[in-house]
């Protein structure tokens, strides 16, 4: 594809913003606290009523899942974005259902592989707001993309 992305085209200091938004779903903060972490603010309001969060709010996993998607949809990187690790996730304000998410993403690092020189890693610092401008995550990843072949 024309618009994908290879380590060559990142820049220090480049922006990427989500392409629209992501609404969270009760029934989609349900699920995936049944399915991965079912804690009772995660499950349904009235048990969350009780906790922390004084209701219902995400798991921080399902938010960083995503905003996975969001990167994956925003930043398209040839052949895909090879996780090579997570500096930093925070989570600072919970995920409501009903909220929309949506992702300001920087690049603040680039070097060269140095076991394979096909690959460059690309650093990312990501904001990710809610409909409300609140940060409700804070995070910087690795990820590898590859070089454009060099022409002979």
């Amino acid at each position: 594809m024309a618009d994908e992305l290879y380590f060559d085209d990142f820049k220090l200091g480049q922006k990427f913003h989500s392409n629209g938004s992501l609404k969270v779903t009760a029934q989609e903060i349900t699920e995936f606290a049944q399915k991965y972490d079912p804690q009772p603010f995660h499950l349904d309001e009235a048990a969350g009523k009780s906790t922390f969060f004084k209701g219902q709010a995400a798991s921080g996993w399902l938010t960083a899942a995503l905003v996975m998607r969001m990167r994956v949809d925003t930043i398209k990187v040839h052949g895909g974005m090879i996780g090579a690790g997570v500096e930093e996730i925070r989570w600072t304000h919970p995920v409501r259902p009903s909220d929309s998410l949506r992702t300001d993403t920087e690049v603040v690092g680039l070097r060269l592989s140095k076991s394979r020189p096909e690959l460059g890693l690309v650093t990312i610092y990501t904001l990710t707001l809610n409909q409300n401008n609140e940060v409700v995550m804070k995070s910087t990843v690795k990820f590898f993309a590859p070089r454009r072949q060099q022409q002979q």
